[in-house]
């Protein structure tokens, strides 16, 4: 116990420090180009951000952009269980989907942003939700199929043995052994998901999301916005990482005490 706090007291420091010398870096930049058209000041970038607290716009561009992300990242999440599910039944289920998984991770985003356009009639909306799927599922699949395959085959010859039953297997064996690794990767992968997406609104030219928002800021010489637009992203996606690296503790828990039991 005592090592846990000592070790979250040390990780406290550093992340403040790293936040200190990004601050730092950002001053120094700031007079080195001398000019706010290329890199606004620290202090009118939380000016502006703070007057976005105050603007609905702004907040319905967050919520618009973190909703579409849990939504690519959903279905993402569901396909690729899937998939790994089907992969188990035999070496041949396995075989047929990796060529799919590796063309879809291959395929250029930008191209892909642009041939999506087109497919669904210049759908702004939908387009990035598409292309975020699309860099989520095969991350997600490898992700998820490695955790199924890092549960100890011990443990699945014995409950074989002993003729444990489906509902047991997947509550008692599955969940426990693969639901720590995949919420340590959850909160990362909706963060990366948040960043392909608001680059994809960019490009798309979402006018009710984040990168929208971003897009008219750049076109409009507003580099102060711009910046203020950046930190949300960014503290939206350390947010979700946060959240999640709490949660895995509550599942390490649980993980262990499964393990363990009965």
């Amino acid at each position: 116990m005592r090592k846990f706090f000592t070790q979250r007291k040390l990780n406290i420091i550093f992340s403040v420090l790293a936040l200190a010398l990004m601050w730092i870096f950002w001053i120094i930049a700031y007079y080195i180009a001398g000019n706010p058209l290329i890199v606004p000041s620290f202090t009118d970038t939380v000016k502006s951000l703070w007057q976005y607290l105050g603007d609905g716009q702004y907040w319905l561009a967050v919520l618009n952009s973190f909703a579409r992300t849990l939504l690519a990242f959903t279905v993402s999440f569901a396909l690729a269980s899937a998939c790994v599910a089907f992969s188990l039944a035999g070496k041949w289920a396995k075989a047929l989907l990796k060529p799919a998984v590796v063309l879809i991770r291959t395929l250029p985003t930008m191209a892909v942003i642009l041939l999506i356009l087109r497919a669904t009639h210049y759908n702004r909306t939908l387009s990035p939700v598409i292309v975020t799927f699309l860099v989520l599922f095969p991350m997600i699949y490898s992700q998820i199929s490695s955790a199924v395959e890092g549960i100890s085959r011990d443990i699945t010859q014995m409950a074989d043995v002993y003729s444990v039953g489906k509902r047991d297997r997947l509550f008692k064996i599955y969940l426990p052994g693969v639901t720590p690794s995949i919420l340590a990767q959850t909160g990362a992968n909706i963060s990366l998901g948040l960043k392909i997406m608001i680059s994809s609104e960019v490009l798309a030219n979402t006018a009710d999301g984040l990168g929208g928002m971003m897009q008219y800021s750049n076109l409009a010489s507003e580099i102060a916005n711009l910046s203020a637009l950046t930190l949300t992203a960014v503290f939206l996606g350390l947010a979700v990482e946060l959240a999640f690296s709490q949660l895995k503790r509550v599942t390490f828990k649980w993980s262990e005490k499964e393990g363990c039991g009965d």
